[in-house]
């Protein structure tokens, strides 16, 4: 059956395009016009929905606190709907230039699925669960929203909204290849790197697909976090670089996956027994690991300058002899006097990273560059530009 709520609301426009709706309304009627969108893959690979899961502990928290005496909440919940909630401004009452109140329509359905529902819950759903669970007869909740039916637009205001809360970084950067808008710089930046991670973990045929942890893919082996970290650094000074300049449209996202497939089948193939285990057993899948292959990536690159990017079997030629000096899951690392380590003790920091790399430059200068010299740069420049303070 269908159901109307009209309730009292102020429209606020804040910028051209962009207009807002304040209202009050019981928290335990919010669910039946407002989903909680949870973030998940559909079965052809593509992201759906932007909230993670409800932490219990926390609502436990906040429904104790909503069953004391005096309980006062004034956030504002954050609601996205689509077009069918309309607002009717009230011609008689007082407004200014940015501001008048009238009713906010809202239809529901008793029991309605989720994805029938008009709106979304960009942010406050902890709230309203612990609303949801109280045992209390009601509790009136401000909401602020605003209408589109363009999902990105919801997931844009999720983002900007939770990029400063303690939220998972890895499902704001699984979020961000979905997005258009202007982000915070820090988050912008990386819209390019996790657009790589999300295709290299999905396209059928890359070496990495389904290898990459993320939101929606927890079991898989190496971290979202070095993977952007190696992406991060080949696009600002590496063979990724290349194609991210563009003067006639944006960076060919396709050029750089044809490199990063390329480089990473012809490491699954040089390096069979360190690729697929789990980090502990591996340091290959460790963040040490990927990015100073990614470097490694890089320096091969520059010999094959001329021809756009290495195939994978020139890739895969150029990592043959580094395969006896490498120590993925066995054995010490030779990294020089006083510098033995076992093969487990590199870890994820800015100083072993580069003393893997630098070590990794060095022999494959040795083994590798020096006997066929092919451009006029060494690739130890590369170990050299690698970052010795990011994190």
């Amino acid at each position: 059956m269908r159901n109307e709520l009209r309730l009292p609301a102020i429209e606020v426009k804040q910028s051209p395009g962009k207009t807002l709706y304040t209202f009050a309304v019981d928290g335990k009627l919010v669910p039946k016009f407002a989903a909680i969108s949870r973030v998940r893959r559909k079965d052809d690979g593509g992201l759906t929905g932007y909230q993670r899961p409800e932490v219990l502990s926390h609502i436990d928290e906040i429904r104790n606190y909503l069953e004391s005496s005096s309980p006062m909440i004034p956030n504002a919940v954050v609601v996205a709907f689509d077009s069918r909630v309309k607002f009717r401004p009230d011609p008689k009452a007082l407004g200014s230039k940015y501001a008048r109140p009238g009713v906010l329509s809202i239809p529901f359905e008793e029991d309605a699925p989720d994805d029938k529902k008009p709106g979304f819950v960009v942010d406050g759903q902890q709230r309203l669960a612990a609303i949801r669970e109280a045992l209390i007869e009601e509790f009136p909740v401000c909401v602020t929203s605003f209408v589109t039916d363009d999902v990105s637009q919801q997931t844009e205001q999720f983002i900007l909204v939770n990029s400063t809360k303690p939220l998972p970084k890895g499902l704001i950067y699984e979020l961000l290849p979905g997005t258009s808008a202007r982000l915070p710089s820090a988050l912008d930046r990386r819209r390019l790197p996790a657009l790589l991670l999300e295709r290299m973990n999905l396209d059928e045929g890359s070496p990495l697909q389904g290898m990459i942890q993320t939101a929606t893919n927890p079991r898989g082996l190496i971290k979202d976090n070095s993977i952007l970290r190696m992406l991060e650094y080949s696009l600002n000074d590496g063979v990724l670089y290349r194609f991210s300049l563009s003067e006639d449209g944006p960076p060919d996202v396709e050029k750089m996956l044809e490199v990063l497939h390329a480089f990473w089948t012809a490491v699954k193939e040089v390096f069979k027994a360190a690729w697929g285990l789990p980090p502990k057993k591996s340091r290959l899948m460790h963040g040490a690991g990927i990015i100073s292959m990614g470097l490694l990536m890089d320096a091969i690159s520059d010999r094959y300058r001329d021809r756009r990017h290495p195939s994978a079997a020139q890739f895969a030629t150029d990592l043959l002899p580094l395969r006896d000096i490498c120590r993925w899951t066995t054995g010490f690392w030779d990294f020089g006097p006083g510098q033995q380590r076992k093969w487990n003790e590199v870890q994820n920091t800015s100083k072993d990273i580069e003393l893997l790399t630098n070590y990794l430059m060095v022999q494959y200068k040795s083994l590798v560059w020096s006997r066929t010299a092919l451009t006029a740069e060494s690739p130890t420049s590369k170990a050299e530009r690698v970052p010795r303070t990011r994190k």
